[in-house]
């Protein structure tokens, strides 16, 4: 038995000249690819630098000690 191809060598060769052709960054070629590689790691970034200002904070006003 042999197993059949995952796409056709045409859609394949479709794809693949689309991809080549494009000017961007092989990272930003997809459809999602900006939400994951910039928005995602961005809110990361502004969330942990948030709750570091925040604990900065708690810690120079004496805030938040438990005993």
């Amino acid at each position: 038995m042999s197993e059949l191809p995952a796409a056709t060598r045409e859609r394949l060769r479709k794809y693949q000249e689309h991809f080549q052709g494009m000017n961007k960054h092989t990272y930003l070629k997809g459809r999602y690819d900006k939400l994951t590689s910039v928005a995602i790691p961005l809110a990361l970034a502004v969330s942990s630098l948030a709750l570091i200002g925040k604990g900065i904070y708690n810690m120079s006003h004496g805030i938040g000690k438990k005993a």
